[in-house]
C-alpha cells in the first residue's frame, strides 16, 4: 500500500462524519420542507422528537451501558411543562378549559409559575435533569444496574401514568393537555408554524447530536466507555463510576425533556398513553434496530421505526405489532449493532478491497 493511498483513506475518514452530518442536514433544513406537504412534514417532526428522546437513549445505553426504561418520564416533564403554560397562555387569566370541565374553582398553586414562559422553558430541561439526578444519586451509589436499573426506570414511568391518570383536575387526567392555539404569538395550527416548528427541531437535533458527539470524543467519554466496559475497573484506578453513570443520565433526561416541550406543539397533545412503559420501550426498541453503539444509529433508528409504524399504520393496520416485533428480531438476529454497524461493515469492505 503506498504513502498517497494511506494518506487518502486518513483524508476520507476524517471528512466522512462531517460529510455526511452536512448532507443530512440539507436535506433535513431544505430539501424536505420544499417536497413535503405540511402534513407529511408534521410527521416528521414529530419522528425527529422521537429521536432527540433516542439520542439520549443511545448516550446512556449504548455509550454508557444503562438500559433505561422509563424515558417516557422526562419526555413526559419536559412536555406537560411546555403544555402547562400554553394553556395558561391560551386561557388569558382564566382557567384552563379542561379545570372548568372538572369542576375546579381556583388555579393551583403548581400552575401559577408557568404562566411565565421563562420559568416553564427553564423547567422543561430543570426538572427532567434534577428527577434523573436523584434516581441516578441513589440507585448508581448503591451500584444497581443492569436488568434492576431498566426495571426500576420502568416501574417509574408506570407510577408517573398512574399519578397523571388521577389528578383529572390538575392534569387533565386520561386525555392530558390538548387544544393549543397559541405558540408564542403563532397560531399552532397554521402550515408556517408548523414549517417553522420542523425547523426548530430539526436544528435542535443537530445541535444536540454534535454535543453528544463531542461529550463521547472528550475525556469524559471515554471514561463513560470504560464504565460501560468495566465499572469495577474503573473503580479500582480511582474514579468514580456513579457520579459518571449519574451525570449521563441527568444529561438524556434532559435530552428527553426537550423532547417533549418540542413535541407538544408540534403534535398538540401531551397525555399519559405517551409516556408509559410501551412507548418507552418502543424508543428503546427503535434505538436497537438503528444501532445502540452509534449515536446516529441511534436518530436513525427512531425515524425509521416512526416512519414504518405511520407507514404500515396507513396500509396495514392489523398487522403493525408483528411488524415491528419481526424487524426488532430480524435486525438483532442479522445486525446485532443494528443498521449503523450493518453499514459500518459494509464501509470497511469496501475499503479493505481498495
Amino acid at each position: 500500500m503506498t504513502a498517497l493511498t494511506v494518506s487518502r483513506r486518513v483524508l476520507s475518514g476524517r471528512w466522512q462524519g462531517p460529510a455526511a452530518f452536512t448532507a443530512v442536514a440539507v436535506l433535513a433544513l431544505v430539501v424536505a420542507p420544499l417536497l413535503l406537504e405540511p402534513f407529511r412534514l408534521g410527521l416528521l417532526a414529530k419522528y425527529l422528537c422521537y429521536a432527540i428522546v433516542a439520542l439520549g437513549i443511545g448516550l446512556a445505553w449504548g455509550q454508557g451501558g444503562m438500559l433505561t426504561l422509563g424515558q417516557g418520564v422526562f419526555f413526559g416533564l419536559g412536555g406537560y411543562a411546555m403544555g402547562m403554560y400554553l394553556k395558561l397562555n391560551d386561557a388569558g387569566g382564566d382557567l384552563p378549559d379542561f379545570m372548568v370541565w372538572s369542576g375546579v374553582e381556583k388555579l393551583p398553586a403548581l400552575w401559577k409559575p408557568f404562566g411565565n414562559p421563562v420559568f416553564a422553558l427553564a423547567m422543561v430541561v430543570v426538572l427532567p435533569v434534577a428527577v434523573a439526578l436523584l434516581l441516578g444519586t441513589l440507585v448508581f451509589r448503591q451500584r444497581v444496574r443492569g436488568a434492576y436499573f431498566a426495571i426500576l426506570t420502568q416501574a417509574l414511568a408506570a407510577a408517573l401514568v398512574i399519578l397523571l391518570v388521577g389528578q383529572q383536575g390538575l392534569t387533565g387526567g386520561t386525555n392530558g393537555l390538548t387544544n393549543f392555539f397559541d405558540f408564542f404569538g403563532r397560531d399552532v395550527a397554521a402550515d408556517e408554524t408548523q414549517r417553522g416548528l420542523y425547523l426548530l427541531v430539526a436544528v435542535v437535533l443537530g445541535a444536540l447530536y454534535l454535543g453528544a458527539r463531542q461529550l463521547v470524543r472528550s475525556r469524559f467519554g471515554r471514561l463513560l466507555l470504560a464504565v460501560r466496559d468495566g465499572e469495577d475497573r474503573v473503580r479500582f484506578l480511582g474514579y468514580d463510576p456513579a457520579t459518571v453513570k449519574t451525570l449521563t443520565f441527568a444529561v438524556s433526561a434532559g435530552m428527553a425533556g426537550i423532547a417533549g416541550a418540542l413535541f407538544v406543539p408540534v403534535v398538540g397533545i401531551i397525555s399519559p398513553a405517551l409516556l408509559g412503559v410501551v412507548p418507552s420501550l418502543e424508543l428503546v426498541v427503535a434505538v436497537a434496530v438503528g444501532g445502540r453503539f452509534a449515536l446516529a444509529g441511534a436518530v436513525l433508528g427512531a425515524v425509521v421505526m416512526g416512519y414504518a409504524r405511520t407507514y404500515f399504520s396507513e396500509e396495514l393496520p392489523d398487522a403493525w405489532l408483528y411488524l415491528q416485533g419481526a424487524l426488532f428480531v430480524l435486525v438483532m438476529t442479522l445486525a446485532p449493532k443494528g443498521i449503523a454497524g450493518l453499514a459500518a461493515n459494509v464501509v470497511r469492505r469496501r475499503e479493505a478491497r481498495a
